[in-house]
């Protein structure tokens, strides 16, 4: 009887596997810009292997060959392959929970999932040595990266939750597969482009991010890369551990490719006019409510009870309202701008990566997201060695250029699953009816795509609003956005004038954490 139940709920679930992406035709235009965008990506990139040149490849080979490189990427295979896993199974966990279950106040737990976007890794870490002073080392740099950056995974996995048509779950139940087996074999194998997707930014981060580890004492390729320039001026030895960080992150790109294949998404027709059943959790509800309770006491409360405790501490001193005022407004205007010139740049290399899949596609893509995994300060160093004799350099152009590059990866995750779920088919009928390349592009697969074109906006918009290296360096004199501020006094170690700054990061980035929900229900049509 096992067998025979199995066999056909095996071949509904490969279903999707017999059937490949229908290609489209790529305009010129479109890979044309693509070319232009990925050739701006790769500056960085190409100002390593520039200083690399300029070094001589005896003193690159010493400096790539030393023990010193192999402890950072020890560190680092460690810390990723740490975190995702757990941020993989703690998201998908809560978003069943949140999305399949009955669980009580779903909708605010599904929220609440969500929020910790808002609040920035190093203010995540800040809080943490602040609760916990001796959090230090790989434990303590996994512990904090998985509650700065679970929601990574959550919102995909939860929004690919809310898709999928039930009838194929219903099918499996009714051959007698109890919940857990229609879970692991129907379910989560339509999860795998979220999956892959999320898991992809967050090892993206993990290799990048800077503030948080340098607070738990926790050596990577991008600390040790800031302390060769900060401390000595090294710039060959720092661009070289920048290559071997832009090699692991090429390892990172190629693992998600073959992980995600080339299977189809996206159906012509509605599919099932209803919601999928919620499943009853009965006796375990208080159980599963632990799941959510603490992750949200942990993620945020933590952040929120410290920085809490710091205002109290310094009082109404610290509110320099004018200083705080005009900060404000600043990170507003390179938020803002920097996320719609993301977004915007990233639309033909999204197309491109979903509908007209190839060797030049995947060789583009590839390119767009090894940069994702420089830190901000080698960025900014390309940026400067090629605008300092330009009109642009220390403008606000230069700086939303930094955004656009450190930030595509975002925008290009959330477009490609949005495009992926337009079907082809309706694209090439808007071009049987006469409308041009760009036409159907525009009237069609971006109108489709809109909700993920939002989403990617607004992590865009979150990530310009937290980032802090490429900002310093980058901003033109007496620019001081809130990262930049909290970072100044922090660095002081006057963690009470920084409470301010990081607050009012959280209260600015929580509007574009509820956008992200709503955004990821209305493409759900909930």
């Amino acid at each position: 009887m096992g067998a025979a139940v199995a066999t056909p709920v095996t071949a509904a679930m490969r279903e999707p596997s017999r059937h490949q992406h229908p290609k489209s035709v790529a305009s010129p235009w479109v890979i044309v810009v693509a070319l232009l965008v990925t050739a701006c990506a790769l500056l960085p990139l190409g100002f390593v292997v520039w200083v690399a040149i300029q070094t001589g490849w005896d003193t690159v080979f010493a400096l790539v060959f030393r023990p010193r490189v192999g402890e950072l990427l020890v560190n680092s295979a460690l810390l990723v392959c740490c975190t995702v896993p757990i941020c993989a199974v703690l998201a998908t966990a809560l978003a069943w929970l949140t999305e399949r279950s009955d669980l009580p106040g779903h909708r605010l737990w599904s929220w609440l999932a969500i929020a910790p976007l808002a609040v920035p890794a190093f203010v995540q870490s800040y809080a943490w040595i602040t609760v916990t002073p001796r959090l230090s080392g790989l434990g303590g740099g996994v512990l904090v990266s998985v509650f700065a950056y679970f929601p990574f995974l959550y919102l995909p996995v939860a929004a690919a939750l809310r898709r999928l048509d039930p009838s194929v779950e219903d099918a499996a139940a009714a051959l007698g597969l109890p919940p857990l087996h229609v879970f692991l074999r129907v379910v989560l194998p339509q999860l795998r482009l979220a999956l892959c997707g999320g898991s992809l930014l967050i090892g993206l981060h993990l290799l990048a991010e800077y503030g948080l580890y340098v607070m738990i004492r926790f050596d990577t390729f991008t600390t040790a890369i800031v302390d060769q320039f900060q401390s000595s001026y090294n710039g060959p030895a720092a661009s070289m551990l920048a290559g071997v960080l832009a090699v692991c992150c090429m390892a990172l790109l190629g693992g998600e490719m073959v992980a995600r294949g080339d299977e189809r998404y996206a159906r012509v027709g509605s599919g099932a006019p209803r919601m999928p059943i919620r499943q009853r959790l009965g006796r375990a509800t208080l159980l599963c409510l632990l799941l959510p309770v603490l992750t949200t006491a942990l993620a945020l409360g933590i952040p929120l009870v410290t920085l809490g405790r710091w205002l109290y501490i310094g009082g109404a001193a610290v509110w320099n309202v004018p200083e705080m005022a005009a900060a404000i407004a600043q990170t507003l205007g390179l938020a803002t701008g920097g996320a719609l010139l993301t977004t915007l740049v990233a639309v033909p290399m999204a197309w491109l990566s979903i509908r007209s899949p190839g060797r030049l596609q995947r060789l583009l893509e590839t390119g767009n997201y090894v940069v994702g995994a420089l830190p901000g300060v080698v960025v900014a160093l390309a940026l400067v060695t090629v605008t300092v004799r330009l009109p642009i350099y220390q403008t606000a152009l230069t700086v939303l250029l930094a955004y656009a590059i450190l930030f595509l990866p975002r925008a290009l995750v959330s477009l490609r699953g949005g495009i992926s779920q337009a079907p082809v088919e309706l694209e090439q009928v808007a071009r049987s009816l006469g409308s041009t390349p760009a036409g159907a592009l525009w009237s069609v697969t971006l109108r489709l795509a809109a909700p993920s074109a939002a989403a990617g906006m607004a992590m865009v918009f979150l990530g310009v609003t937290n980032e802090l290296t490429a900002t310093l360096m980058l901003a033109p004199n007496g620019v001081q956005t809130l990262a930049t501020s909290f970072w100044s006094y922090s660095g002081e170690l006057d963690y009470a004038a920084a409470a301010p700054y990081a607050l009012l990061m959280i209260l600015l980035s929580l509007p574009m954490t509820w956008m992200l929900q709503m955004q990821s229900k209305r493409s759900a049509g909930r």
